[in-house]
């Protein structure tokens, strides 16, 4: 069996919190093809990484798809020079997706079953209210009841996003993107009154995980988890600083209680190396899109078994980012809860065979081989966005 071609797949998509995912579609010259995802949080990186792809592809061309660690390193050496983290990592995650696929359904097995075999029998989510219904107190409520009575025993959010209002309404941060990781102290207590709310809605048996999205400097994030702590009791906080520095990292660890979660934007398991040594965070969170792939999720996570630390794999794509990362938990001992983006995982039914199956808040993945699911090719077709 030899690769044909690697095609890029980026489609418009409601169900995308940007509006589009991109997918990727490994063929081989027997007819059979494998599935992956990158989807990253920018239009722009998205069309970077269909070029990119179309170039990684006329140079697998030909090559035995069963060599995924050949091949991951192949990719990912011929960056060495050029950075071989961000863009080329994120490529190589989807190609060795789909290689993964293809070999689960030549060998007529799951993934999870060429990892090693299972060691539970469904995946523990967690999950995020939809802010955008966050208008009142009420809102608020009834959105939080919502995910406790489907089961969900931990639900994260960001109680952040509309910081420093300026003047057309907008907030600061997406008018300028990171400039100083301040917040005032009005949108401080803002945010510590969602999160008492929150908390109180849950319940004391409900996780409540907070993400920063590493938009602050250390004095401020030292401030914001220590309000939080106070005032919803939160499980976690989530990537307070920008990802480029782990001293910052370092001297928030130092000076606040709560646990900490860093690793979205980790990228292969040398990035983890220096987090775990250094005891910078009690949970990891590699993203299986973005970090390599299955391959390195599994590496990833067998350095953090060493320490006893849990992972919790990062989602906020498509259902091939959710199913890529519940393969790899299902043989994972060290494993707490599996993110989705939003509780209702109906909203990826348009874009493959079969619904996901998700109650009582745990995915049960089908014994079908490879992914376990297929693309709905008709619906990529139509919705596919034309690149020049």
């Amino acid at each position: 069996m030899k690769i044909t071609s690697v095609r890029p797949w980026l489609i418009r998509s409601e169900a995308s919190y940007w509006g589009e995912f991109l997918f990727v579609e490994v063929t081989t010259d027997e007819g059979v093809s494998g599935w992956g995802e990158i989807t990253t949080t920018t239009r722009l990186a998205n069309r970077a990484l269909c070029t990119i792809l179309r170039q990684i592809g006329a140079a697998l061309t030909g090559d035995d798809p069963a060599r995924i660690e050949y091949l991951w390193h192949k990719i990912f050496r011929s960056f060495t020079y050029m950075g071989s983290r961000g863009a080329a990592v994120e490529c190589v995650s989807a190609i060795d997706i789909a290689l993964w696929d293809i070999r689960g359904k030549v060998l007529g097995k799951p993934i999870y079953e060429l990892l090693g075999g299972p060691v539970r029998d469904e995946i523990a989510l967690y999950t995020h209210p939809n802010q955008a219904k966050f208008t009142s107190k009420e809102a608020v409520v009834r959105e939080i009841r919502d995910i406790v009575e489907s089961g969900h025993t931990a639900l994260k959010f960001d109680p952040f996003p509309y910081q420093g209002r300026i003047g057309d309404g907008q907030p600061r941060e997406q008018r300028d993107g990171y400039l100083d990781g301040s917040m005032t102290r009005k949108d401080e207590r803002e945010a510590a009154e969602l999160t008492a709310l929150i908390r109180e809605t849950a319940g004391s048996d409900v996780d409540i995980l907070i993400d920063a999205h590493g938009r602050f400097d250390v004095p401020t994030a030292i401030r914001l988890c220590r309000s939080l702590e106070e005032a919803g009791q939160i499980d976690w906080f989530e990537e307070p600083c920008p990802p480029e520095s782990l001293n910052a990292l370092k001297q928030v660890r130092e000076k606040v209680s709560a646990a900490i979660s860093w690793g979205e934007r980790g990228h292969t398991k040398w990035d983890f190396v220096p987090v775990l040594e250094n005891k910078l965070a009690d949970y990891i969170m590699p993203d299986v899109t973005w970090t390599g792939g299955i391959t390195e999720l599994k590496k990833i996570s067998a350095l953090c078994e060493a320490y006893y630390i849990p992972v919790s794999p990062h989602d906020a794509a498509g259902p091939i980012n959710v199913v890529a990362g519940a393969q790899v938990m299902m043989t994972v001992p060290n494993f707490y809860k599996l993110e989705t983006s939003e509780w209702n995982l109906g909203k990826y039914d348009h874009l493959i065979d079969r619904p996901l199956d998700v109650s009582n808040g745990s995915l049960k993945l089908t014994p079908k081989p490879g992914l376990g699911i297929e693309m709905n090719r008709d619906y990529l077709q139509n919705q596919e966005i034309e690149l020049d």
